[in-house]
């Protein structure tokens, strides 16, 4: 029988790498996570060894990541927050791939996002690209996956437009909401991820769905699915950005960015390669729409504080 492997994955405790770890645990193979709340509990008990990031000691994330073989790397940031900036997300990232081929890990497995561009105005987009050209500059051997949007149980975006439209009277998409989406689900996201760790040459693709939505088709499905009364209108990006500053301080959390709503209304969120994912939106919508929107899924507490 082969012995298991020792795999690191980022973020066990929380979202896409949560999926990732099952997979990984259900093949029989030994995952350690690192985390940025190492004193939150371990939803997989003593199955999963766990470490802090340890950005700013090197020597102690090198320790951290030896012995494994495998590094699947789900760390980024959605928007800056404090002193957390992208440029911070960046280095701590060109960190973590030095730590990782000085630890002598064999293939990093890393998720970027789709239609990354140096020369994009948007900082998430160039900083994703800056990341996958350092993993290519490593010398380890890559896997990089570019989702699109992601869905599922837990995700934020899906969710929270599911709480707001069951909440509120009136939900607002900026512009025309023709832009377009194509989603890929979390369970076919973490198969990929596992899948490519097997392989041993340097790939670069795309992790998305099968169904190509506009942001306002999306919507309505949700409406639909959660039997939801609101009334769809159409506003300005400038109001709409406006409404999420308002709204933002009543929730406690950072409801959508200037940035954010740019990069939706960019088409920058569906691929135009071949479809890598099977399962549609619209079919897992129709049997999770009892549950989502139930709660709201707050960033700051999941990923900030």
């Amino acid at each position: 029988m082969e012995e298991a492997q020792l795999n690191v994955v980022t973020g066990s405790f929380g979202y896409t790498g949560k999926y990732i770890t099952r997979r990984l645990l259900a093949m029989g193979q030994q995952v350690k996570t690192l985390t940025g709340h190492p004193h939150r509990p371990n939803p997989f008990g003593q199955r999963v060894s766990h470490a802090p990031f340890s950005f700013d000691d090197p020597d102690r994330l090198i320790a951290s990541l030896r012995g494994a073989t495998t590094l699947f790397n789900t760390y980024w940031i959605r928007f800056p927050y404090g002193q957390l900036t992208f440029d911070h997300a960046i280095q701590n990232t060109k960190t973590l791939i030095s730590a990782a081929r000085q630890a002598g890990l064999h293939r990093i497995v890393h998720l970027s996002v789709s239609n990354p561009s140096e020369q994009s105005r948007l900082p998430y987009f160039r900083g994703k690209v800056l990341i996958e050209r350092a993993i290519m500059e490593s010398g380890l051997s890559y896997a990089i996956i570019r989702p699109t949007v992601i869905f599922g149980p837990e995700d934020i975006l899906i969710n929270n437009i599911a709480w707001l439209l069951r909440r509120l009277p009136v939900f607002a998409l900026p512009g025309g909401g023709n832009y377009r989406l194509q989603p890929v689900f979390v369970e076919d996201l973490a198969e990929m991820a596992v899948g490519l760790a097997q392989q041993n040459r340097n790939l670069v693709v795309d992790a998305v769905g099968p169904e190509i939505l506009s942001f306002a088709q999306c919507v309505r499905l949700i409406a639909a699915a959660i039997n939801s009364r609101a009334a769809i209108i159409h506003v300005s990006p400038y109001l709409m950005h406006l409404f999420s500053l308002l709204i933002g301080p009543l929730l406690g959390d950072v409801l959508l960015t200037r940035n954010e709503i740019a990069g939706l209304m960019a088409n920058l969120l569906i691929s135009h390669g071949p479809v890598t994912a099977p399962t549609r939106f619209s079919d897992w919508l129709k049997h999770h729409a009892h549950s989502l929107g139930r709660r709201y899924a707050c960033e700051l507490d999941r990923h900030y504080r």
